[in-house]
């Protein structure tokens, strides 16, 4: 395990990109509309937890549980489709009680938003190709931005206003949407 610039920096852009935390916040904005707030740190910690736990244990647990990486990256395919389609309906298909309310931080958040199918398979793909304290680096760095995209929040909607929130809130579903049927459409080729 070596640390490399170029292997982190390659790590971190893919990450970033897949994440792509700036482009989920008109999600970010709904959800924190439903539940009312969200725990920033908290999203943050579980997110890097659990793409830190994947690094290094995913593909076993996948197998462990009699699955396989395509077959996990169509199921989150399919919770980002449904996640795209009321964005851009303005439908609510995910009710959410007090009990899922109190948790918004932590589903759909940091659990499928941040650390998703999208970014699982991601770390899965760059071990082939860089070391696993570059890709951990990459994961740490990442959630600090996510974290203080989620801190800002507030200050970003503000500066929108509802207008603008509500075209990105539809522009960005498109693009989510986009993503969910190119994961799904790719890992059912990849299963068949």
């Amino acid at each position: 395990m070596t640390f490399t610039w170029p292997g982190f920096l390659a790590a971190f852009m893919v990450l970033f990109a897949v994440i792509d935390i700036v482009g989920s916040l008109p999600i970010i904005v709904d959800i924190k509309r439903k539940s009312g707030q969200i725990n920033e740190l908290k999203a943050s910690l579980i997110a890097l937890t659990i793409m830190i736990v994947f690094l290094f244990l995913g593909e076993k647990v996948i197998l462990f549980l009699g699955t396989d990486v395509n077959s996990f990256a169509i199921a989150g395919s399919m919770v980002l489709f449904f996640l795209a389609f009321e964005m851009i309906l303005g439908v609510e298909l995910f009710s959410q009680d007090e009990t899922e309310q109190e948790i918004a931080s932590v589903v759909p958040i940091a659990f499928p938003l941040i650390a998703g199918a999208g970014s699982m398979t991601t770390i899965i793909s760059l071990r082939a190709e860089y070391s696993q304290l570059d890709i951990s680096l990459a994961i740490v760095a990442n959630m600090a931005i996510v974290y203080l995209v989620l801190k800002s929040t507030d200050r970003l909607e503000r500066w929108l206003g509802p207008g603008g929130v509500a075209i990105l809130r539809k522009a960005f579903g498109i693009v989510i949407l986009a993503i969910a049927v190119k994961l799904f459409s790719t890992n059912l080729k990849a299963i068949f």
